[in-house]
């Protein structure tokens, strides 16, 4: 192989024989998604330009969709994170030999699993409607409104606290409300940090693709009761990667 080209890999599967998911078009170019195995475990990879590649969102797409496209055809995927290119196909090789023994436990514990995304954002009415529901802020508040910035100053640092308080008490009824109860149909469920001053929650579930269904409807069952008050976004289905934890690094091959 050339020192030009490298192997990208996207994903790893469970399997007994060689497979090839199609194309993808990375760099203007159309290039061959195939498996490189070991034992009943192979990577899926494209031979590619050797170089770093950016999370740009045209990337990020093209990676996102390959897994998709993966995920139709295989109930076992272990998900491998964006932009990992190594030099040679025995390069993956010998990662894929070094990771086995963290495959052989993971393939059992994931098999026809998926993963759900949901995120909860609070409505602009409903925080605001909250924020003058406490009495102490909507005092502060408004003690702020009429003096000077420098004047202020420790007027906003105390409101500051008291908002982080009002949301974080905010984000813990979410969890008992809406995660609490989604996290008895899966089986396995993470609150993540919210990712913005508004997220009320950012969780991920680990469920069996035979009961998506099922898990859809207990997900429209809590957006029902909170549709007034907070937006729902739901993504999915993902492979499992808020719950596998797999560090590919090109010494571990040697």
């Amino acid at each position: 192989m050339s020192q030009e080209n490298g192997i990208y890999v996207f994903c790893a599967i469970q399997t007994d024989k060689e497979e090839e998911f199609g194309t993808i078009e990375l760099e203007g170019e159309k290039r061959d998604v195939f498996t490189i195995k070991y034992k009943d475990a192979a990577m899926v990879a494209a031979e590619v330009p050797m170089k770093i590649y950016h999370p740009k969102k045209d990337n990020l797409l093209m990676h996102q969709e390959t897994v998709s496209e993966v995920m139709s055809q295989n109930d076992t995927v272990i998900p491998i994170s964006f932009g990992n290119v190594f030099q040679s196909k025995e390069d993956v090789e010998a990662l894929l030999e070094n990771l086995y023994p963290q495959f052989e436990k993971l393939f059992p514990a994931i098999k026809g699993k998926i993963e759900i995304g949901l995120k909860v954002i609070g409505k602009k009415e409903y925080l605001e409607k909250m924020v003058k529901e406490n009495p102490e802020m909507e005092k502060m508040s408004a003690s702020v409104k009429g003096k000077s910035e420098s004047a202020a100053y420790y007027d906003r640092i105390k409101l500051g606290g008291m908002a982080q308080k009002l949301f974080t008490s905010l984000q813990n009824e979410m969890k008992k409300e809406v995660f609490e109860p989604l996290e008895e149909s899966a089986e396995s469920a993470k609150a993540n940090e919210p990712s913005s001053e508004t997220m009320l929650l950012n969780a991920a579930f680990l469920i069996d693709r035979d009961k998506e269904e099922l898990f859809d409807q207990k997900v429209n069952e809590a957006h029902e009761k909170w549709k007034d008050k907070v937006d729902f976004h739901y993504s999915g289905p993902w492979p499992a990667y808020n719950f596998v934890n797999i560090r590919l690094k090109v010494e571990e091959a040697g």
